[in-house]
């Protein structure tokens, strides 16, 4: 199974990216690792693998601590090893959406709740509102993974465009 990690960190309001290999990890502490080599000094650095044009994993650390991790569809855990190292520890249902939330979503309250929230055949794991303080609430971040047509590159550029970072993982797609 192919994937993409770009790893983002955010310095003194600004931010750095590189690509990170994950080849030869044995644990999510080792993931962790690299994402924390890529910017020592950031405040907030955050991982974005996306594998097989399928499956989407972001992970975050602030300030090199904290680590939260939000898979698109537990399915890559039983897909490949690195899968299973990445969202095979996470629970089955998604956390950050209240109940208020899904109620409004399932009631059609807001323009993004017209498509169906998430993917009926994805299974999204972790923790979705890790991105809400940044503008991107998990309702969003599950109404992005689950849009039609939308492949996690996709995703990616658009939380990306968001944060601000767009142009720095961009760059790294075309080298």
């Amino acid at each position: 199974m192919s994937y993409f990690a770009a790893a983002v960190g955010r310095v003194d309001g600004g931010w750095t990216a590189d690509e990170v290999s994950l080849r030869g990890v044995t644990d999510i502490e080792e993931v962790a690792d690299r994402l924390r080599d890529v910017e020592p000094d950031a405040d907030l650095s955050l991982l974005f693998v996306e594998a097989d044009d399928t499956y989407l994993v972001i992970m975050r650390l602030d300030d090199g601590e904290d680590l939260r991790i939000f898979g698109s569809d537990s399915a890559y855990a039983e897909e490949s090893r690195l899968g299973a190292l990445l969202v095979g520890d996470l629970k089955t249902s998604v956390t950050g959406l209240d109940e208020a939330d899904e109620s409004r979503a399932a009631a059609g309250g807001d323009d993004e709740a017209e498509q169906p929230a998430v993917d009926p055949e994805a299974d999204p794991v972790g923790d979705a509102d890790l991105l809400a303080d940044l503008g991107i609430s998990a309702q969003k971040l599950l109404a992005l993974c689950g849009h039609e047509g939308m492949m996690p590159a996709d995703v990616t550029a658009e939380v990306c465009q968001v944060l601000g970072c767009a142009d720095e993982v961009e760059e790294l797609r075309e080298v």
